[in-house]
């Protein structure tokens, strides 16, 4: 684990009153500048982009993916680690941090393949869809599980994705690698998290690891069930399904 993955408030300082702002060019010898100076210090780490930031002589650079961005000075040797907020107009608080992970999270999820997921459709029209990251020993996931009919019923396809809790060399991996390498994936899926006893079977190339992996480092999943909204908005846990419907504006 990075110095970067450790979760870190940001200070009362950043909660400043700001407007909207343009994002300008950096000028590439600060943005070079900036981004020896942070490989230098964590190598470990990979850094995206250097960006303008909101206020006034800091630079935003986005961290491992962009699950984490740093708040960097000039010159590369200071940065706040944290999520900015504004101080809105008409009262109240907006993450911008969060906003721009929302957007950079429906993208990541809308260019993953449909096929390497075990989705549950309506048979009607579909409404709306989320992405779910799964275990098949997580108690809310077979909650969440046992409401996908009455989802379905509402419009809503179910996506899933894998996400064993305990690692890729546990158990849970091989029951929910099972899932995934089964001829029938949905039916096997919900025989496991009825606790039936499936025989395990691991195929190779199964996407079990890639989609632990996308959890982990572009999604920042830390439980399950980690439900991914369209819009790329996180629910870190279970929802009813009312709750659910209302969420997703149906």
């Amino acid at each position: 684990m990075t110095l970067f993955n450790k979760p870190l408030m940001l200070v009362g300082a950043l909660l400043t009153l700001l407007g909207p702002v343009a994002q300008a060019e950096v000028d590439a010898e600060v943005a070079k500048s900036i981004k020896a100076r942070l490989e230098a210090g964590n190598p470990k780490a990979t850094y995206g982009d250097v960006r303008e930031s909101p206020i006034n002589g800091l630079y935003e650079v986005e961290v491992d993916g962009g699950a984490n961005t740093l708040f960097v000075s000039k010159d590369g040797s200071h940065f706040i680690f944290g999520d900015l907020y504004q101080v809105k107009a008409g009262g109240g608080l907006a993450n911008l941090s969060e906003q721009r992970r929302t957007v950079q999270r429906a993208k990541i999820m809308d260019a993953q393949s449909v096929d390497d997921m075990i989705v549950f459709s309506p048979k009607g029209e579909t409404k709306a869809h989320i992405y779910v990251f799964t275990d098949v020993d997580c108690g809310y996931c077979r909650k969440l599980h046992n409401d996908v009919p009455e989802l379905n019923k509402r419009g809503i396809e179910v996506r899933y994705l894998a996400f064993p809790r305990a690692g890729l060399n546990s158990l849970g991996y091989r029951k929910i690698a099972t899932a995934w390498c089964a001829d029938d994936r949905n039916s096997t899926l919900t025989a496991l998290k009825n606790r039936e006893n499936v025989p395990l079977k691991v195929c190779k190339n199964n996407p079990v690891a890639e989609q632990y992996k996308l959890g982990n480092e572009a999604i920042d999943v830390r439980g399950t069930p980690t439900i991914v909204m369209q819009d790329g908005s996180v629910v870190p846990g279970y929802l009813p399904p009312a709750t659910m419907i209302k969420a997703l504006g149906i």
